[in-house]
């Protein structure tokens, strides 16, 4: 077990503090800093055992003010879908926090620190988080690379049109403990084929039955629906159903939870049973990818009231690696000027050649055709954020003439990348 001390705090008053890596038998404390950081409402007993599980205690550390522990930070061991379709080897931050008495005196910066020193060795070349607070977090090298469309649609008033062939997909309930396994063949097949995704590691897949009667704000139990071409599951929705009703009659809300579908057919099959749910009139869908098919589907997208949010944030630990393990859309030569001053090993000039059948990514004496932070290079890492508005935002300096827009299109990705679910 390696120790670290957290220094002096800016009031000038002595915090001697130790930072260590968590053991299991603190858990319980430790995670209850963690819930009181964010306001101190308990979660249900099945959330606790479930985030329990699926914490990977040999890489969570805690700081502790002698007995107490006054923060925490977490990093899940992922594998993310790049642009090509690799699997790469991703730390999944999460579980941060800073006890509010022993805030600004260098505690998180320290776990910041120490956690990415930790990836680094761990071989690990991104580092992914979602932020609850995304200020914060950019100083640490996090750039915002992926959306998502939050949606309230009025189905009362807007129609579906739908493509070939989904007049062929049959849809039938199911109890969703029982279609799990089914649910997880759908998901994985559709992993390589969205940058953003992750692959589900065992345990998982328990997220999507997660069913606590404290988070159903009055809805229904969760329900499953399961799709099928040719006697083969092709997709899945799982939703609530929120009752109500007015004085000219029902007025219920389908509470989308999640939604796959391996076609086009399949997916506008569910949506379309979606709108159509007896007793209803609203359909809340949140964190779609934000070039859906239904958007584009629907009779009057603005009364679906679509909203932009950030989801994923993502951090190259290590520059050359990183961006080695996606291809690229267009043939790319480019040298990049990296500015990492929180992770100097990445600082300096890197050339990167591709395209679409692989890359390679070294250190180099050449001159800078570009130059950019860490944190740019996250935001525009999965071809969803485009390095030319980065460069239009005064983020990206072009110092050779066309390099920004050979560089933009050749990180470009045909699919806008997508984070199907929170860690």
């Amino acid at each position: 077990m390696v120790h670290g001390t957290v220094g002096v705090g800016e009031d000038g008053g002595d915090l001697m503090t130790e930072l260590r890596v968590l053991r299991q038998d603190e858990w319980n404390q430790w995670y209850g800093t963690l819930i009181r950081a964010f306001g101190g409402v308990l979660e249900s007993p099945e959330e606790m055992e479930l985030y329990g599980a699926l914490t990977e205690a040999d890489r969570s550390i805690g700081v502790w003010d002698g007995d107490e522990c006054v923060g925490t930070a977490g990093a899940f061991g992922f594998r993310v879908t790049v642009p090509g379709g690799a699997e790469v080897p991703a730390a999944g931050v999460t579980m941060v926090s800073v006890a509010a008495t022993h805030r600004r005196r260098g505690v998180l910066t320290s776990m910041m620190r120490r956690q990415l020193d930790d990836v680094r060795s761990w071989g690990e070349p991104l580092a992914l988080l979602t932020a609850s607070e995304p200020a914060i977090y950019g100083r640490f090298g996090y750039g915002a690379a992926t959306f998502q469309v939050n949606a309230e649609i009025d189905t009362s008033r807007v129609r579906l049109s739908v493509p070939d062939g989904t007049e062929d997909v049959r849809l039938r309930y199911a109890a969703p403990a029982d279609a799990l396994d089914v649910c997880e063949a759908v998901y994985a097949r559709l992993v390589p084929g969205r940058p953003g995704m992750l692959a589900r590691r065992p345990g998982w897949e328990r997220l999507g039955l997660l069913d606590p009667e404290s988070k159903r704000e009055g809805a229904s139990p969760l329900q499953c629906v399961l799709a099928r071409r040719d006697g083969e599951v092709t997709g899945y929705a799982r939703f609530r159903v929120r009752p109500g009703w007015g004085n000219e009659g029902p007025s219920g809300t389908v509470v989308l939870a999640d939604l796959a579908g391996l076609d086009p057919a399949t997916e506008a099959a569910l949506w379309r049973f979606l709108f159509d749910i007896d007793l209803t009139t609203r359909l809340t869908a949140r964190g779609r990818p934000v070039d859906e098919a239904w958007q584009y589907q629907v009779s009057d997208i603005r009364r679906c009231r679509p909203g932009l949010r950030d989801a994923l944030y993502v951090r190259p630990v290590d520059v050359g690696a990183a961006l080695a393990a996606r291809t690229y859309q267009a043939p790319v030569d480019v040298v990049f000027e990296v500015e990492d001053a929180f992770c100097p090993w990445n600082e300096g000039r890197w050339r990167l050649s591709g395209d679409a059948k692989g890359a390679s990514c070294e250190r180099t004496s050449d001159a800078a055709d570009l130059a950019l932070s860490v944190r740019e290079l996250g935001a525009a890492y999965l071809g969803g954020v485009s390095l030319s508005s980065l460069g239009a935002a005064g983020r990206v300096r072009q110092v050779r003439p066309g390099a920004l827009a050979e560089a933009s299109v050749a990180f470009g990705s045909d699919v806008a990348p997508w984070l199907p679910h929170g860690f």
